[in-house]
């Protein structure tokens, strides 16, 4: 599709080498080109009826020029080499210096894909996709409680190219796809909503041959009629276990944004200079892995064209890496690590995590729920917020529980967790050997862009928390 894309254009690999020598004749110290092809489609299924649906198609390319820690970027939509010539021109912009250089010569390495190179908005038929929907708001009906069905399906297929002046050229072929399913219940005058989903760097025959659109439902359900218990959540400092899988979350915003080079190398993290210095419980191994095949974080090569790599940030307590990019990395003296990430043809890359979990460890939940007498166990996530200089955070507990003398008890509502990413991290006491990844729903924002990520985590015992809510804790 880029390949034949860029011949419609005129445009060859040898004319790509013209193209970055261009744009680095004013002396950067690297440049790149991105071009870009993507299909997109969505289908919206409510009360029974496909409500909304979308179909795009987009394509562009984005010239980069890097000298210091200065950027000049452009990008534009029209292939044609004059409009390409124009985004150059003013990329270049930023450097003056009579001193250009040319780029090395440009090589294809064949790395091992992580996923199929296959459009998934060909792998089902448009009724298909609908009856999929439809499946989802029968069994969702089943449920007497229920008074509304909402169920989503997307898919998108982009093709990328790379090039840059350090010599890389490689084209990456990155399918993904998703299911959404929310429901509304009511009973006795009282309404609670919840939702599920998953998907990944798959084709739509994932959800079919897995039975998914059931397996999504059913949790929905489950949390909808969880909250139609719940009662108001207790406020106060008291120990919090976390569940595994989803609240990986937490890991991903209070913790691994503060781990991206970008903010280290500025000093405007609280782990700035770090380096070897014990952060947290000697409990925890978190790692940063875009090599998880068909996860919705995982990249066979980032928006640089660097592969991506499993890297060790926090090992047994101690600081270990930050997630890099070229540009970080080498102001840093260090290599990238594969985490360069851009939203499209049309924004700057910079470091920003794949799929980011915490490690196994050696703990039962069934041990800590016995060592706790009195807190609460949070099993799901909504959204949160971090501040990254601080590591301050605040997070919402669509699911969580009353522990009462080491068991489970009554659900509660409206539970919020406050506190810093930095604390949390030496207060934990117990790792779980339950890990799990999210279903794959992940979006991260950063200035501005979002891309799809992955996060995960075994259960945690954290020995105090505080926790916002309505009833007193006594």
């Amino acid at each position: 599709m880029i390949n034949q894309l860029l011949n419609d254009h005129g445009i060859t690999k040898g004319g790509i080498y013209g193209l970055l020598n261009s744009l680095s004749e004013t002396g950067a110290d690297y440049s790149d080109l991105y071009f870009q092809h993507t299909i997109a489609e969505s289908w919206l299924l409510d009360e029974g009826i496909v409500k909304d649906g979308s179909y795009s198609i987009s394509h562009g390319v984005g010239a980069r020029c890097v000298r210091g820690d200065k950027t000049g970027f452009s990008y534009s939509d029209d292939l044609n080499l004059k409009a390409i010539q124009g985004a150059i021109d003013f990329a270049k912009g930023i450097s003056d210096s009579p001193q250009g250089q040319n780029s090395n010569p440009l090589k294809s390495i064949d790395y091992p894909s992580k996923y199929p190179a296959l459009s998934p908005l060909e792998t089902l038929s448009s009724k298909e996709k609908v009856d999929l929907l439809r499946q989802i708001n029968s069994i969702a009906r089943k449920e007497p409680k229920v008074v509304q069905v909402s169920a989503s399906l997307s898919g998108a297929y982009s093709e990328v190219l790379i090039a840059s002046t350090d010599g890389v050229f490689q084209v990456d072929c990155r399918p993904m796809v998703r299911v959404n399913v929310n429901v509304i219940v009511e009973h006795n005058g009282r309404i609670e909503q919840a939702s599920s989903g998953g998907g990944g760097r798959y084709d739509y025959g994932y959800f079919v041959n897995n039975s998914l659109a059931e397996t999504y439902t059913k949790e929905a359900l489950r949390l909808a009629l969880v909250a139609l218990e719940s009662i108001e959540a207790p406020a106060g400092k008291m120990p919090v276990i976390l569940g595994s899988g989803w609240p990986g979350v937490l890991l991903h915003e209070a913790i691994g944004h503060g781990l991206e080079g970008d903010f280290n190398r500025k000093g405007s993290s609280v782990f700035s200079n770090k380096i070897g210095e014990q952060v947290s419980s000697e409990k925890c191994t978190i790692v940063d892995n875009g090599t998880l095949e068909n996860r919705r974080g995982s990249l066979t090569v980032d928006d640089e064209g660097t592969p991506t790599q499993e890297t060790v940030l926090i090992e047994n307590g101690i600081l270990k890496r930050y997630m890099l990019d070229k540009l970080n990395g080498r102001l840093m003296g260090q290599p990238s690590t594969g985490n360069a990430r851009r939203e499209s043809y049309a924004h700057i890359p910079m470091p920003r995590m794949t799929n980011t979990y915490m490690l196994n460890g050696k703990d039962h939940f069934e041990d800590m729920l016995t060592s706790v007498e009195d807190g609460i166990y949070a099993k799901n996530f909504d959204g949160g917020q971090v501040d990254i200089t601080s590591g301050k955070f605040v997070f919402s507990a669509n699911e969580a529980y009353l522990i009462k003398a080491g068991k489970i008890t009554k659900p509660i509502k409206g539970a919020t967790l406050i506190g810093s990413g930095d604390e949390v991290l030496h207060q934990i006491s117990m790792v779980g050997d339950d890990l799990k990844l999210d279903p794959g729903v992940g979006v991260c924002g950063k200035e501005g862009q979002t891309v799809p990520v992955g996060v995960g985590q075994p259960s945690l015992k954290v020995d105090m928390l505080t926790v916002g809510g309505t009833q007193l804790n006594m």
